[in-house]
């Protein structure tokens, strides 16, 4: 009776198109929360051996390709490899000649998501399903834990795959879908659709699949989607850029490499087809006639013809990053700061030499240290954030100096070398550690000026002056301890001794006078925190100081150097 009302049909109508939308959604969820639980699951079964992988990336462009392909099949993200990169480069452990081979092989390596979703699985997906939840959730081994959640995600991958398909049937039906899909008649259009709504999944993997299953279904054309899988490539830099934001500008530069090698890769790919377009016919013959297929391996293939055509030519596209994004003064220092100045050949020289050049690069090291420390109590004083993330920055470059440094004198624990020279060379590695500790505290001191600013607390004037003169006297203590080491001026140790006696008896006076401030409640409990552990750090960073002073030292059973 019912449907003899006007208009009845149509609420109908719209009802299922809304559920049918609904399904589609909960479908595209289903696939997303799948990829991720299955690329948490690689990533935590293989370990740290990812980020070793990458760590081993070389000068050589093809190992560095070979790397990011591996890395980016084995956790199913290009972003997350890339992110990694990101990482790599910041902190120095990688240049961008290195990076851009990595993020290449990314490129073909997240191809593979496509050609496995390329497989119609919806009817085992169940199956798969129940055999990762029983192995996740009633072994307690963690290994296969591990491995449970990695099949798990596959299952989720591939319901959600069958949850799109049988949302999509109804929908193409729909006449305000079928004018979307008709608007998308221009390749550039294409395009642009293809790199928003990749941007907008933060993923490209999971965006190329989406596309597959609409193409599988006959709602878009195969033409159409390979214009969108460009586009996609584009798109997928987003959550690169988004990583790039708290990093220096190497790490920005590197996030900028990986949208040119994209946009170039998007010109190349569009130029081929609009020239050869039997390139696509032929890729369709040699797929057969499963659409899904089709695609699968138009995604692989183009990834593949663009890293082989630009790799000779990636040296260009880093400098064009490097153009676009000049370094700052500081990046140059910087730069020139983590270059080694007297331990380059240490090898090549005699032993005594060896050891007094690798002095002069630890007193080196030691300065920016000290420096990195100064200026972390300047920015803490002054509440001053340019100056705490300057902190991070210098600390990053003591960070690689430590490993460059101590990779050096490992070195030359390796060669033919006396039981005395051994024993200088062993005190020397312990004082590279010492004065890096000191930069971390540098970078501890640094964060503090973000709490105050954020809970808008204040020292009192007391609180101050006692903060300042320890401050003073810590630095006073440190710069001395490096004279001793760099000069073997070890007539001074007396120098030390009493500077650290005089700072021990003032550190006793201020934490006396900080526990009067807390009985007569004039200190905030954040403010009772933060100074606690400021007078910690500068207590421990005179302590590494002291160690290097005396590392040397004929009280260490090590003579003088001659």
């Amino acid at each position: 009776m019912q449907e003899n009302y006007p208009g009845t049909k149509a609420v109908r109508e719209i009802f299922m198109s809304i559920g049918d939308v609904f399904s589609l959604f909960g479908g595209i969820g289903l696939f997303l929360y799948g990829m991720s639980i299955m690329s948490s699951g690689l990533r935590n079964a293989c370990g740290d051996n990812l980020q070793k992988i990458l760590e081993k990336a070389t000068s050589n462009k093809v190992m560095a390709v070979l790397m990011g392909i591996l890395v980016t099949m084995l956790i199913q993200s290009s972003s997350a490899t890339d992110v990694m990169v990101i990482g790599f480069v910041n902190s120095g452990m990688m240049t961008l000649s290195q990076a851009i081979g990595v993020i290449m092989g990314a490129n073909i390596g997240t191809t593979i998501t496509a050609q496995i979703t390329a497989f119609d699985l919806g009817t085992w997906a169940p199956l798969i399903l129940f055999v990762g939840a029983v192995m996740y959730l009633f072994i307690k081994k963690q290994v296969v834990r591990h491995i449970g959640s990695i099949i798990m995600g596959f299952g989720m991958l591939f319901q959600g795959i069958s949850l799109m398909k049988a949302a999509i049937v109804p929908l193409s039906e729909m006449e305000a879908f079928q004018d979307l899909l008709s608007a998308l008649s221009n390749p550039f259009l294409i395009v642009l659709f293809g790199v928003a709504f990749t941007a907008l999944l933060q993923s490209s993997s999971s965006a190329t699949v989406i596309f597959q299953a609409f193409a599988a279904q006959g709602i878009i054309s195969y033409y159409t989607c390979v214009y969108l899988i460009i586009g996609s490539a584009i798109g997928s830099v987003t959550p690169n850029f988004l990583a790039s934001l708290t990093t220096n500008r190497n790490g920005k530069r590197t996030a900028l490499l990986n949208l040119l090698f994209n946009l170039i890769r998007a010109a190349l790919l569009m130029t081929v087809i609009g020239i050869f377009p039997q390139t696509l016919t032929f890729i369709q013959y040699i797929s057969g006639d499963d659409i899904a297929r089709q695609v699968a391996n138009t995604h692989t293939l183009f990834a593949i013809f663009a890293v082989v055509v630009m790799l000779p030519f990636s040296e260009y596209i880093v400098k064009l990053a490097q153009k676009l994004l000049p370094p700052k003064k500081s990046e140059l220092k910087d730069l020139d700061d983590r270059e080694l100045k007297f331990m380059t050949n240490v090898q090549e020289l005699p032993t005594a030499v060896a050891i007094s050049q690798a002095k002069k690069e630890i007193a080196r090291m030691g300065s920016i240290s000290v420096g990195n420390l100064a200026l972390a109590l300047e920015s803490f004083f002054e509440l001053d954030e340019e100056k705490a993330n300057r902190v991070v920055e210098i600390e990053e470059t003591v960070n690689y100096l430590d490993n460059a440094i101590i990779s050096k004198l490992v070195q030359l624990r390796t060669m033919n070398i006396s039981q005395k020279d051994m024993n200088r060379v062993y005190h020397l590695i312990l004082s590279v550690a010492d004065i890096e500790r000191i930069s971390d505290y540098a970078e501890n001191i640094s964060a503090y000026q973000s709490q105050f600013r954020a809970e808008k607390a204040t020292l009192s004037d007391s609180a101050r002056a006692d903060l300042l003169e320890l401050s003073e006297l810590c630095l006073q203590d440190i710069n001395l301890c490096l004279e001793i080491f760099e000069n073997d001026s070890f007539h001074k140790l007396h120098e030390v001794e009493d500077l650290e006696s005089e700072m021990e008896e003032r550190l006793e006076e201020v934490k006396d006078n900080h526990v009067k401030r807390l009985l007569n409640a004039t200190c905030k409990p954040i403010v009772d925190v933060i100074f606690t552990d400021l007078l910690t750090d500068l207590e421990r960073s005179a302590a590494h100081a002291d160690n290097v002073a005396y590392a040397l030292s004929p009280q260490n059973g090590i003579s003088r150097l001659e």
